[in-house]
């Protein structure tokens, strides 16, 4: 599949009305196909699915994987599935020819036999019709992730997609409406979710020790500046789209723990954003102060700004403040932040929680006590990361919060249970890649965020303390 980088200015966006307009016309089917599989097995019909939340797939005995995308992430994870209970990775696709050998050895390997191998920019549909494959698993670049979710969806595969899975609204609802009438799972791998810190806040605020959730905050702040300018794989395409888009582009490692505190969509929803966009400097000054005189990099410009900053306000009033910058010499935050009536907790620059025990005059909440932090870390601990945390870490993953994603949502699988987080939490979350652009273009006007629930989020149950 080609990839047109959007000029300056041009989010690539398809309005509403003309998405709907296509729907009406053609069904919903037909739209679905804009971005999907020829070769797909699985024909959708016109008119709007069931809803997908609470939605559980029937029992798999063992649960047959393809994994689409063997760079960093994908070749990572097609080893780290095959140490998944009841996980067998099937078919790999890929197009280059280096990372595809070194992922078949691998997986040969482990078990003992050769899987099915795909190549070329169209290998994936074929992965996506293999009657040997029930879980698509998308590690491929970003603009890709929606493409091939859809077709999986198609083809009859649940669909696991990595972040961000969508980058536009019209993908965000084509993965909602094509989830939805196919009854196959997309979920969005957001790993964070499944940090030791994170399931720790979230039981926190599950159990009310927090009181009543008021403010959260998420970030991706990371030093990716080397990436850009040094690693052909980034230079391919990531550069390409710092290039040409503003905004915050890689939201959901911050916003999604924040979101399953809150309980969005599942009782409240994401209402509307603002966003602002400082300048960019970062990358220009790292080019010159890195690369020969005459390097065609250092003439580079980045839309990319060096901080965004993102507000968030739901339904019932909370608030989310999201940052985003890759291009500074700051150490790597994801702040993840939790404040309610009764206490904060955050994990960056190091993990603090403060619980107020009684209110008086005297306010006592001018310092965290890492003596009382460790306390509660140690009572508190979320049942599924006290459970797998010693394997985790041994398989690893980003400190083996990888594993365990694999390992609940597999165990989902496996039991005929519903997902964690599903495609409505999905897109959500990737529908800041856009409105948080458009806002930022736009001088930080206010930009709704759709409800992809379509009223769904009134009557959702949360999601619980799980285990495995």
């Amino acid at each position: 599949m080609s990839f047109e980088i959007p000029r300056k200015g041009d989010v690539g966006i398809m309005d509403k009305t003309r998405r709907e307009a296509i729907k009406d016309v053609l069904g919903i089917g037909a739209v679905a196909a804009v971005a999907g599989c020829a070769g797909a097995k699985m024909k959708l019909t016109s008119g709007a699915g069931a809803p997908m939340q609470g939605f559980a797939a029937p029992k798999m005995e063992k649960v047959r994987v393809g994994v689409v995308g063997l760079g960093y992430r994908g070749g990572a994870a097609a080893e780290r599935l095959a140490k998944v209970p009841g996980v067998e990775v099937t078919a790999l696709c890929e197009v280059r020819a280096k990372q595809l050998d070194k992922a078949i050895a691998a997986n040969v390997a482990c078990y003992g036999r050769r899987p099915e191998v795909y190549s070329g920019d169209e290998g994936y549909r074929a992965l996506c019709d293999s009657p040997n494959v029930d879980v698509v698993y998308n590690c491929t670049p970003w603009h890709l992730h929606s493409a091939v979710g859809v077709c999986a969806m198609k083809s009859g595969k649940h669909a696991m997609i990595e972040v961000p899975a969508a980058m536009t609204l019209d993908e965000c609802w084509e993965l909602v409406e094509t989830s939805e009438v196919t009854r196959r799972h997309c979920m969005q791998l957001e790993n964070c979710c499944y940090g030791e810190d994170e399931l720790l806040f979230l039981n926190l605020c599950r159990k009310g020790l927090l009181g009543e959730i008021i403010h959260g905050e998420g970030a991706y702040i990371h030093d990716r500046r080397r990436s850009i300018f040094f690693d052909d794989q980034w230079q391919r395409w990531r550069s390409k789209w710092n290039q040409v888009h503003a905004g915050n582009q890689y939201s959901t490692h911050g916003l999604g723990p924040v979101c399953e505190y809150m309980n969005v969509n599942r009782g409240d929803r994401l209402d509307y954003l603002v966003s602002v966009d400082s300048h960019q400097a970062g990358y220009e000054r790292y080019a010159k102060l890195t690369l020969p005189e005459g390097d065609p990099q250092r003439k580079l410009r980045f839309a990319m700004a060096d901080m965004n900053v993102t507000t968030i306000r739901t339904v019932l009033g909370r608030t989310i403040m999201l940052q985003h910058d890759v291009s500074t010499p700051r150490p790597y935050s994801r702040l993840n932040l939790i404040a309610g009536t009764q206490g904060v907790a955050r994990s960056f620059p190091r993990l603090d929680i403060f619980l107020e025990k009684e209110v008086s005059r005297e306010p006592r909440s001018h310092k965290f006590a890492e003596a009382e932090t460790e306390r509660i870390r140690k009572e508190f601990m979320h049942p599924l990361w006290r459970q797998t945390s010693e394997r985790a870490k041994e398989v690893g993953g980003h400190g083996g919060m990888d594993f365990i994603m694999d390992l609940r949502w597999s165990h989902c699988l496996r039991n005929g249970l519903p997902m964690d987080t599903d495609v409505y939490d999905l897109a959500a979350w990737c529908s800041v890649n856009e409105l948080s652009e458009r806002s930022a273009r736009s001088r930080s006007a206010p930009m709704d965020i759709p409800d992809f629930t379509r009223g769904g989020w009134k009557v959702a149950k949360p999601l619980g303390i799980v285990t495995c």
